[in-house]
């Protein structure tokens, strides 16, 4: 018994008539006559009562009919989402990402993948440790948003887009973009930030601005949530300096004041990691990402 032998049985089960069942399956009538003789004789069950007039089901061949057509309609699932699997229009995704861009880039790629690959399921994350690189390496994430590239040589990353870091202060705070010179004006102000001691790229970014306006900030809170420091800041207690996209979600209690220094967003994933479906969703990161450079 095969497959074949199974679909020759449903479409004469279904016509009831070995000559139109042999011209719908595009072999002789004799042909499919031997194949149901030979699938009787490989199960020991009856299937068809014959006449020369009519061919009717046995009750054998009606109750294998329902089971073998629900199996059918598996098999042929399970064949299409080979197909979607292979072609890279099926499967799982995980994605980690920053705070930043939760309201901004994030949606509009989430929104790009489900309009471009809506069998593609999505696993986001929003890590609070600097372990990323490890989580893509142990197969945990499949692609990193973040804002220091790749150091394992084993993982590839790019640039998406740049955007350009903001000093962020309560909404009753004299200083506005308008009359904004120089940090070097709030430099005796408390700041709630990321800590400085962290050795990431984007921190050592941070330490690098404060080092081109020649002064250590006064660090009164330590935070890696973008949210809070923003209810924080709204409640006057410090200035920060995030990436100028957490405005998108601020409330009214901030003010944004765009700095020169700018900050990158990249994406990083396995060098070898062969998934179309990984490989699809990475051409709509990049293609998404060109619509927020230097926005």
């Amino acid at each position: 018994m095969d497959l074949e032998q199974i679909r020759y049985f449903l479409t004469l089960s279904q016509e009831l008539h070995f000559w139109n069942a042999a011209e719908k399956l595009f072999i002789t009538q004799s042909a499919l006559s031997r194949q149901i003789q030979s699938l009787e004789d490989d199960i020991g069950v009856k299937l068809f009562e014959r006449s020369k007039r009519n061919v009717k089901l046995t009750k054998a061949g009606t109750f294998l009919r329902e089971q073998w057509l629900r199996m059918s309609e598996e098999i042929d699932r399970v064949h299409r989402q080979a197909k979607h699997m292979h072609e890279g229009t099926y499967g799982t995704v995980s994605i980690a990402y920053p705070g930043s861009i939760a309201y901004g880039f994030l949606p509009a790629l989430i929104s790009a993948i489900a309009n471009e690959l809506p069998e593609v399921k999505l696993e986001l994350f929003e890590p609070t440790d600097i372990s990323i690189e490890q989580l893509l390496l142990n197969y945990q994430l499949d692609i990193a948003l973040r804002r220091d590239p790749a150091e394992n040589p084993t993982l590839q990353s790019i640039a998406l887009y740049s955007e350009h870091f903001s000093l962020i202060v309560p909404a009753n705070h004299p200083l506005k973009q308008t009359n904004f010179k120089s940090l070097v004006q709030v430099k005796d102000e408390r700041f709630i930030l990321s800590g400085l001691h962290h050795q990431t790229y984007y921190v050592n970014t941070l330490r690098e601005l404060f080092r081109t306006y020649g002064f250590e900030p006064n660090v009164h809170i330590e935070s890696d949530f973008g949210g809070m420091i923003l209810s924080l800041v709204s409640k006057g207690l410090g200035l920060s300096i995030m990436p100028s996209s957490y405005a998108i979600s601020a409330s009214s209690g901030v003010r944004f004041i765009n700095l020169p220094q700018k900050t990158k967003l990249y994406a990083a994933w396995r060098k070898d990691d062969n998934n179309a479906v990984l490989k699809n969703v990475i051409a709509i990161v990049k293609s998404t990402a060109k619509k927020f450079d230097d926005q």
